[in-house]
């Protein structure tokens, strides 16, 4: 496989993980469209002079706190398989792993070792 082969296949393995981010974002948009919606809610109940007991045993589940738990999760889920695969074809178009660093703004040590990552998720999938 030559370079111009490699750089198309981890090209639309990067593509594919970005369309991934872009669908858990949108769920993430919607979930924290509707925790921000409730936390509106429990904070009207507040105000209202309501306890703090109360209004935390009503509150149905869910809760505020597991929706923002649920979308960091996803996103960081998400997140890290979109910069796994984009260092991955960085380097598959020549990208030194200092430059990618550069661009990421990390070390390269943190590049090296999401490039080992990918190669060992690569490695386990076949």
């Amino acid at each position: 496989m030559d370079v111009e082969e490699r750089t198309a296949e981890t090209t639309d393995d990067a593509a594919e993980a970005l369309s991934a981010l872009l669908a858990v974002l949108d769920t993430c948009l919607v979930e924290l469209t509707g925790a921000r919606a409730r936390a509106e809610r429990l904070l009207d109940a507040r105000r209202s002079g309501r306890a703090w007991l109360d209004i935390v045993t009503e509150e149905r589940r869910p809760l505020v706190v597991e929706q923002i738990s649920t979308v960091m999760a996803a996103l960081s889920t998400a997140g890290g398989a979109w910069r796994r695969e984009q260092a991955h074809a960085l380097q598959s178009e020549q990208v030194s792993i200092n430059r990618i660093a550069a661009l990421f703004g990390v070390t390269r040590q943190r590049i090296s070792a999401l490039l080992r990552d990918r190669a060992e998720a690569a490695r386990a999938q076949a």
